[in-house]
């Protein structure tokens, strides 16, 4: 793993100019930061069909192929970024066992629940952030073991709480603030702690007190880098603190941009939103001579069919702007075209959402690695489940 690391922190270090970018920002000016580096990538975006941008945008194993002729690198960085699969024999569940968990949803449970009951050691669970269990209750039921679950939201706690009771569950809920001094009293070293999705630095939290109190085992499927309290991302293991590479918020999101949700009516509302403010901001820029970019508020999708003029309208209403006397369609037109431009640029960065997300969670196996843990890092279920299928596992040597 370290060689690894060590090889994906050279590589995104050495072509960060290709992913170090803002597409919104970038669709509005004239030059693209390659055009002089590597100008056979900008004119191969240029000629782009919204067709071809949206067919990659969709496929990024075929948008690889394409632009790699362009960066070389990236099949090597590929290489790096491949992931064993789980090896596993699917649960059945009782009947009533999987009551109000959403299908998807169902598929990534069950398929976390298995890799983590095949990995399990130790005698008890520890599930961190635990929504209503759904986890832990595939995990009690299956096991026969305590399940702890901590969670925030109360009514959260006292909806599973009450679903466990009703199937006799050995499940204990925790209202409680994952940050706070008091959750120290729910670690204890025979317990497995286990997340599903929990964000950001509520795993990092765990990784670092399961770790403290030598618990047995952990399985984690980190999800949502981007929030955290600092404004640079901190590393955990030494070899990312050693790495010169400082990731912001806004660049932790890059590998959450993938998606598997949504049908064609949701690309259309976002395509729709995103081409008016993208319109709006070119008026204000051009013809109002604002200098800074005007931070709109969400609007309703049902309000994107009444147009762009109603949307110029209301987003001034809402910031206190004053809205010169133009012609709306042709801003409408260009807030269109900058759009597909900003499609097209963001293609380049598409390519290295995965190898930053696995840059990411190479750092929390090698710090379980330094604390004492044999881990393993692979693939839990499907993409098309979903995007965030990395299961992170330590097992205390």
């Amino acid at each position: 793993m370290l060689s690894r690391f060590s090889q994906l922190d050279s590589l995104l270090t050495q072509c960060q100019n290709y992913w170090r970018i803002e597409p919104f920002q970038l669709s509005s000016k004239d030059t693209l930061p390659w055009n002089d580096s590597n100008n056979e990538l900008v004119e191969w975006l240029e000629k782009l069909s919204p067709e071809q941008v949206v067919a990659y945008k969709a496929d990024t194993k075929s948008l690889i192929h394409a632009i790699s002729l362009f960066l070389p690198f990236i099949s090597e960085l590929e290489e790096l970024i491949k992931l064993p699969e789980e090896k596993i024999n699917e649960l059945q569940l009782e009947r009533g066992l999987d009551t109000g968990i959403p299908g998807r949803k169902l598929t990534q449970i069950v398929s976390m629940g298995t890799c983590s009951l095949q990995h399990h050691v130790g005698d008890e669970w520890l599930e961190w952030c635990s929504g209503k269990g759904y986890l832990g209750r595939i995990l009690a039921a299956k096991s026969g073991e305590k399940v702890t679950s901590l969670e925030w939201q109360n009514e959260l706690c006292i909806s599973g709480q009450q679903e466990a009771d009703t199937r006799h569950l050995p499940m204990e809920f925790v209202q409680g603030d994952a940050f706070s001094p008091e959750v120290e009293l729910l670690f204890k070293p025979n317990q497995h702690a286990v997340a599903l999705h929990a964000c950001g630095d509520l795993h990092v939290q765990l990784i670092r007190r399961a770790t403290e109190h030598h618990l047995k085992g952990i399985t984690i499927s980190p999800c949502c880098y981007h929030l955290i309290r600092d404004d640079l991302y901190q590393p955990l293991s030494e070899p990312a603190k050693q790495s010169t590479l400082k990731f912001s918020k806004s660049e932790l999101r890059i590998p959450l941009q993938e998606t598997v949700t949504g049908g064609e009516r949701v690309k259309k509302h976002r395509e729709l939103e995103m081409s008016y403010r993208l319109g709006l901001d070119l008026l204000l820029t051009l013809e109002t001579g604002s200098k800074e970019y005007v931070s709109i508020p969400s609007v309703k999708k049902s309000e994107l069919a009444n147009g762009f003029e109603y949307f110029c309208r209301w987003a001034a209403e809402k910031k206190g702007l004053c809205l010169p006397e133009v012609d709306l369609e042709f801003w409408c037109q260009k807030g269109i075209e900058r759009f597909w431009k900003m499609e097209k640029i963001s293609l380049v960065q598409q390519v290295f959402r995965r190898p930053l997300e696995i840059w990411l969670a190479l750092d929390r196996a090698l710090y379980l690695e330094e604390k004492g843990y044999k881990v393993s890092v692979s693939t839990f279920c499907e993409k098309s489940v979903t995007p965030r299928n990395i299961l992170i596992h330590g097992g205390r040597i």
